[in-house]
């Protein structure tokens, strides 16, 4: 009898600083190079991207300044917290990343780290550095959408509060 895989996404760390930051062109799934003690730390939720980005160097893609914590019950084979870890992409993704990041305001930014049928991976994305006032207008348009829905579903209780009062 074959043994059953987990299925599904379980996320363990997200950026949301990044979304906040900068335009968001194009992303990408990638696997990690982990030991065993930062899969462990990773399974039980622990882990910041808030710093993190992707750096190519030499053909090969580096996720940096990412903190995984050190594994609690972890012995002399714990990791470092902050360490570089390889990224696992396609040579032509890679490319594609590097040529576009060349480009005066392109970044490449850690958006998830999740568990994806047991295995972990990362969300990394292309983005573009927003200015301030960008900042200002999207934070803006989430507020307005929030209050037209506010004031949309205010409405419709007010409408079945009358009908009730009818029938």
């Amino acid at each position: 009898m074959a043994k059953k895989e987990k299925t599904g996404r379980k996320l363990v760390a997200q950026n949301k600083k990044a979304r906040h930051d900068y335009h968001i062109l194009d992303t990408y799934e990638c696997g990690m190079v982990l030991t065993g003690t930062e899969v462990k730390s990773l399974r039980q939720g622990r882990s910041s991207l808030v710093d993190g980005f992707v750096q190519i160097d030499g053909g090969e893609a580096w996720l940096h300044n990412a903190h995984i914590p050190e594994y609690a019950q972890g012995t002399w084979t714990n990791h470092t917290a902050r360490r570089k870890r390889k990224l696992l992409m396609h040579r032509a993704e890679i490319d594609k990343l590097d040529s576009k990041s060349q480009e005066t305001g392109h970044t490449i930014v850690p958006l998830a780290i999740y568990f994806k049928d047991g295995r972990a991976k990362v969300e990394i994305a292309l983005a573009k550095g927003k200015k301030e006032y960008d900042k200002r207008q999207t934070l803006r348009e989430k507020q307005d959408t929030r209050e037209s829905n506010r004031a949309i579903a205010a409405a419709r209780r007010r409408q079945r509060a009358q009908q009730t009062q009818r029938g």
